[in-house]
């Protein structure tokens, strides 16, 4: 081999482990903004991953928030009518936020079951359904329709009951 051409080989070598390089510190980094979401169903068996960040969907169980009136802290129950997940929360939650409506949390799931929110999204009235919550219902063998008309139940229920909305606590 000429030295020209071991030249141009180291050369060629060289930008290859460069990009190579790259792309390895590129897709590390993605890999750290990515929050997946999973369905209540999805996470009871399993699928969601442990200590890392993602985003949980689906109704705001009936009779399980509960609050701590020394602070923002607030407990609840995400449910999709299959199973339910626990909710840890600290702060403000949204007006929209109540028992009986959807939400999509994003926190950390914890090895005790738990989803330790570090957000909680409420939607805005009772016929929208984040789509990730509607596919994953469709995928667990579930019609979105049918929660939506529950949802809708629920809503009426609690407006003739008078429990307050998040924000009139």
């Amino acid at each position: 081999m000429t030295p020209k051409r071991k030249q141009k080989l180291f050369v060629i070598l060289g930008l290859v482990s460069l990009a190579a390089i790259a792309v390895g510190l590129t897709l590390y980094a993605l890999r750290a903004n990515i929050n997946l979401f999973f369905s209540p169903v999805q996470i009871a068996q399993g699928d969601a991953p442990m200590e890392r960040q993602i985003r949980a969907g689906g109704m705001v169980k009936e009779g399980s928030v509960s609050r701590d009136p020394e602070s923002l802290d607030v407990e609840f129950t995400v449910t999709d009518y299959v199973d339910d997940l626990q909710v840890y929360y600290s702060g403000i939650l949204p007006d929209l936020f109540r028992e009986g409506q959807g939400v999509v949390v994003v926190g950390e799931l914890q090895a005790d079951g738990r989803l330790y929110a570090d957000k909680v999204l409420a939607r805005h009235d009772e016929n929208y359904m984040p789509p990730e919550v509607a596919q994953a219902l469709e995928e667990a063998g579930y019609s979105p329709a049918d929660y939506q008309a529950k949802a809708a139940e629920v809503g009426k229920r609690l407006d003739e009951e008078g429990v307050p909305q998040a924000s009139e606590y």
